[in-house]
C-alpha cells in the first residue's frame, strides 16, 4: 500500500465513459491509491443516442460509493475530504436547458452524428473542420431542423460540464469542452 491513510488533499479523477463511470484518487505524488466505477449504457430513443440524467445521477453516487468501500477496505475510513476533483467526459454532445433549469429534450451524446448538414455549414461559414460530434453542430442542427425546443433554449452543457454544476452550482467547462461549445 502507497498511503496508510487518506490526508484530505488526494486529487478524484472521475470520467464518464461510454460503458463505465470511472473514479480514480490519487494522493500528492500523483499515485493512484484507490479506484472505483459502476457500468452503464448509452440507449437509442427517438433517434438519438443517449442517457437519462437520472442515469448521470445515479452512476455519479454509485461510482463514488464504490470508490468509497475501497477506501475504507484499504485505509479503515471512507474519503471526508479532497484537495481537488476533475470531471471529465464525453465533451461533445448537447445538453439544452430553460431558464429555470429544465432539460428540454433528451441529452443527445457524442455518438450521435445526425448533424452533418450543421457541420458542412458551419465548417465553410469558419473555414474550419467543425465536427458532426461537437455541441455546436448539435445545436446548430436542432436551428435548421426547426425543432421545436430552440426558442426556450436558455444555455447549452455538455456531460461533464453538467456534472460539474451538479457538484458545484457553476456552470463551468473545460478548454476542450468550450472548443466545441464556442
Amino acid at each position: 500500500m502507497i498511503n496508510d491513510k487518506l490526508t484530505g488533499k488526494e486529487a478524484l479523477g472521475i470520467e464518464f465513459g461510454s460503458t463505465r463511470i470511472k473514479a480514480v484518487l490519487i494522493n500528492e505524488r500523483f499515485e493512484t491509491i484507490a479506484q472505483g466505477s459502476y457500468s452503464w449504457e448509452n440507449r437509442f430513443e427517438g433517434g438519438y443516442w443517449t442517457y437519462s440524467l437520472d442515469d448521470v445521477k445515479e452512476g455519479l453516487r454509485a461510482c463514488f460509493a464504490d470508490l468509497n468501500r475501497e477506501c475504507l477496505g484499504l485505509f479503515g475510513v471512507e474519503i471526508r475530504s479532497l484537495g481537488s476533483i476533475g470531471i471529465s467526459g464525453m465533451m461533445h454532445g448537447y445538453l439544452s436547458f430553460d431558464a429555470d433549469g429544465k432539460l428540454l429534450v433528451p441529452f443527445r451524446t457524442w455518438r450521435n452524428t445526425t448533424t452533418s448538414e450543421a457541420s458542412r455549414r458551419l465548417t465553410e461559414a469558419f473555414g474550419f473542420n467543425i465536427p458532426q460530434r461537437w455541441s455546436v453542430a448539435h445545436l446548430y442542427q436542432a436551428v435548421l431542423n426547426g425543432e421545436e425546443h430552440v426558442p426556450s433554449i436558455y444555455h447549452i452543457n455538455t456531460l461533464a460540464g453538467y456534472v460539474h454544476y451538479l457538484l458545484t452550482g457553476e456552470r463551468i467547462v473545460g478548454i476542450g469542452e468550450a472548443s466545441g461549445m464556442f
